[in-house]
């Protein structure tokens, strides 16, 4: 398997072209439901502006110019999705032919990209931010690669653009940014780019990219450290060294789920060598190592000093997907033959190649049996699609205090807006007559149906000030998507129209 990859990387490429787009067939065959990442980028994506809710813009920019070729369906972001994660595939591919003299393990570099849970499952299960964080990722590690291997001016103009959009497409590309600028310091073979005049040439690219997003920032910076904070505050009632306790076992629990699969994958393929290969050094061994252990450093001080009780394994997905390269690296410098490794580490990755989409697929098809349904199960779109027919109007906007849910509504119906409280800024210059009514819609509770929400009912308050008829609330209940027979979903809902 890998030596036909050897003697042609294209066939590498060609391969993993093939598989994400089985991914995106996969994802349009599937029921129509989002994940939260997915449908918050669904919706943000109804209106262009600098800033949105807080996160990084990139992602939604591209979703909703892409929608405006496609329309705001399935097919745009699944396409979407699997374009970055292929695309960020190839850019890893390029650091590793940059770096790796030992093709063969330029090629297991790049394949063991899908030894990562967050990189393999998670990214194709939520196509949200993830997909855009890993993309932007390996555009800024294969930028600065370039840089430091080549030192061109076309070099430090492409690291410039790959900082500039990467830090508009994940805030959190500035932690290995700057645990990068210490490794540099640090590597005497490394140390002279930063003092090279192009480099001014870099920076100027990147402020001109983030200049315009910048500004909004100002703005909004009030807002955007009650979101950090918001994001780092402790679950529950935990405090003090109960919290801290809790933040660092969370951080190793998050290392250890992140790169264990990676980890053992290369030990079953390489053996000895593997293990021969932890005190083999290079100099792009010790830049990336070095930029990992910072990393995990500043997280740790996120634990300690910034009260963080809880690091999720998909915040290191940005900073640790280059595990298998790095893994790579330490093998080429240590300089031995690798005899059939490549072929058994080939085997495992076409196992993974396949059980991947295998379960994807179980998790929306296995509740048909169990009855245990999940958020592929969730029929929003059949339920708002029953609603409107029973409408004797069309909405001129819906609002619920789902994100998940106005996401399934925008899937379903894509002339319609949507706006949740988090997003009500945006609703404005929409009807409200006898022509063009608003509905509110809500997942239902134990009673049929049940009482409007409270963030919910403050956000109609909002829109509608004065003049709107007392709402009504109704039920619709539809069938689970793969469901079994007799197995109802309920939402509930209110049509709001101006008194006469």
């Amino acid at each position: 398997m890998l030596a036909r990859l050897m003697r042609n990387p294209g066939t590498l490429y060609l391969a993993l072209g093939c598989y994400f787009a089985i991914h995106v067939l996969l994802r349009l065959v599937l029921p129509p439901a989002l994940e939260l990442g997915e449908a918050r980028q669904i919706v943000l994506a109804q209106w262009p502006a600098m800033g949105y809710d807080g996160r990084a813009p990139l992602a939604i920019w591209l979703q909703h110019g892409l929608a405006r070729l496609l329309g705001a369906g399935m097919p745009a972001l699944a396409l979407l999705g699997n374009l970055l994660l292929f695309a960020a595939c190839l850019l890893v591919g390029g650091a590793a032919f940059l770096t790796i003299r030992n093709r063969v393990l330029a090629i297991v570099a790049v394949l063991g990209m899908l030894t990562l849970p967050q990189v393999a499952y998670e990214a194709e299960r939520d196509l949200g931010a993830l997909a855009m964080g890993l993309f932007a990722a390996s555009f800024w590690i294969y930028a600065l690669f370039a840089t430091l291997a080549r030192g061109t001016l076309f070099a430090y103009l492409l690291l410039g653009i790959a900082t500039g959009a990467g830090l508009l497409a994940d805030y959190g590309l500035a932690l290995p940014l700057g645990a990068a600028l210490v490794a540099i310091l640090a590597e005497p073979a490394f140390r002279g780019r930063l003092g090279d005049w192009r480099i001014v040439a870099a920076i100027l690219v990147a402020g001109a990219i983030l200049a315009p997003h910048g500004v909004w920032l100002a703005d909004h910076a009030e807002f955007m450290m009650r979101r950090v904070r918001a994001d780092l505050a402790p679950g529950g009632d935990i405090a003090g060294a109960n919290q801290v306790i809790a933040g660092l076992f969370s951080l190793a629990t998050a290392v250890v789920a992140f790169g264990g699969v990676c980890v053992a994958a290369f030990w079953i393929a390489f053996g000895r060598r593997f293990t021969q290969s932890w005190t083999a050094s290079s100099r792009w061994s010790r830049l990336l190592g070095l930029i990992f252990v910072i990393v995990v450093l500043v997280l740790a001080g996120l634990v300690v000093f910034g009260s963080a009780a809880k690091i999720p394994s998909r915040w290191l997905a940005p900073y640790f997907f280059l595990l298998p390269l790095y893994f790579c690296l330490k093998l080429d410098a240590l300089n031995q033959t690798i005899g059939n490794a490549p072929n058994r580490y080939g085997f495992i990755i076409a196992a993974t190649m396949a059980a991947v989409p295998l379960a994807l697929a179980a998790r929306a098809v296995a509740p048909h049996w169990t009855g245990d349904y999940g958020k592929p199960n969730l029929p929003d779109g059949r339920a708002i699609g029953k609603i409107l027919a029973e409408g004797r109007r069309r909405p001129s906007l819906v609002m619920t205090a789902d994100m998940r849910l106005a996401g399934n509504i925008r899937l379903a119906a894509p002339d319609l807006p949507v706006v949740t409280p988090d997003v009500a800024q945006f609703a404005r210059g929409y009807a409200f007559d006898a022509a063009h009514p608003l509905l509110v819609v809500w997942r239902g509770g134990m009673e049929a149906p049940g009482p409007m929400p409270e963030a919910l009912a403050r956000l109609l308050a909002r829109q509608v000030a004065a003049g709107g008829g007392t709402p009504v609330a109704e039920s619709v209940t539809v069938p689970y998507l793969l469901g079994r027979m007799g197995d109802g979903y309920r939402l509930d809902y209110a049509w709001i129209h101006p008194e006469p």
